[in-house]
């Protein structure tokens, strides 16, 4: 069972960096996707970066070239580097994982079996 637990998360000033992290306890399997996912009031969840495996990475057009998606197999930690925050970034900010590198290809939120609780992330301009 893979408890995603998230760290990091805060207030700053638009143009300011942040940095989460996502312990699991463990990477699921052989084959995984794990990630992040935002979600402002009133708005869908909305899909950040993945990360599979492999180490091949997809991202979200909002924040592509912005945000940098990492991970520490040793530690079983996942790592959401972002640069640049403007104030549409506000919004909780949540690490999902499954058990299915194909998964990746797409970031649909129901594809994920396994969520943290979340962590704030608000950005004034």
């Amino acid at each position: 069972q893979v408890q995603p637990v998230e760290s990091g998360g805060g207030s700053v000033q638009a143009g300011g960096s942040l940095k989460l992290s996502c312990a699991a306890s463990s990477f699921v399997g052989s084959g995984y996707c794990m990630g992040w996912f935002r979600q402002a009031p009133g708005k869908e969840r909305q899909g950040i970066a993945l990360i599979d495996i492999t180490t091949r990475t997809t991202y979200g057009d909002a924040v592509k070239g912005r945000f940098t998606i990492s991970q520490d197999k040793a530690k079983n930690t996942l790592y959401l580097q972002m640069n640049n925050l403007k104030p549409e970034d506000t919004a909780v900010y949540y690490c999902a994982a499954v058990a299915d590198g194909s998964r990746c290809r797409a970031m649909i939120p129901r594809d994920f079996t396994f969520w943290g609780q979340g962590t704030q992330v608000s950005v004034s301009s």
